[in-house]
């Protein structure tokens, strides 16, 4: 079970210009999709799914047991029309950078260990 509300809060701690570079405060998740969708790939297992967003450009998010959790999809002001096209680690890779990988992976790790204790 995935506590979303939890997970989006622990997100908003974590995400900086260190996790995407066009990260602002006024938009916390503007350009974070690849890098959390791998992050949430890697802590609760499921598939990374994309979908063509209106400029052409791929958006990826998460499916876990079923259901579809999109934790960056406050970065549009439209909504989203999801076509759940299956994707993989590499796509959502080609979207982020090592670093910001890295660096998001374990924010999100310390954030995430205080909540098991």
């Amino acid at each position: 079970m995935i506590d979303e509300e939890l997970i989006l809060k622990l997100l908003n701690e974590c995400w900086s210009l260190k996790s995407s570079s066009i990260w602002t405060k006024d938009n916390p998740a503007k350009g974070q999709c690849g890098v959390t969708s791998l992050v949430i790939n890697d802590n609760f297992g499921g598939n990374i799914l994309k979908t063509k967003l209106h400029n052409g450009q791929w958006h990826f998010y998460n499916s876990i047991n079923g259901k579809c959790y999109d934790f960056t999809s406050s970065q549009f002001e439209n909504q989203i029309e999801y076509l759940d096209t299956l994707s993989n680690r590499d796509e959502a890779f080609s979207d982020t950078s090592e670093e910001q990988y890295s660096y998001l992976s374990n924010e999100f790790k310390k954030f995430i260990n205080t909540i098991k204790r």
